[in-house]
């Protein structure tokens, strides 16, 4: 998915261009991923099963 997500958004006339781009996205990810909180549940099992 990461490597879609750059070539999707620029166009590169050399390979080490895409290469430099997917590590700047890389260490992006990385450092929002040093920010993420854990997921919470707000539903019950019971109800989330009752929609099966």
């Amino acid at each position: 998915m990461t490597t879609q997500q750059v070539i999707r958004r620029g166009s590169f006339k050399a390979v080490w261009e895409l290469v430099k781009k997917m590590d700047a996205f890389i260490m992006q990810d990385n450092y929002r991923n040093d920010k993420v909180a854990p997921f919470t549940w707000t539903a019950t099992a019971d109800s989330i099963l009752t929609k099966l």
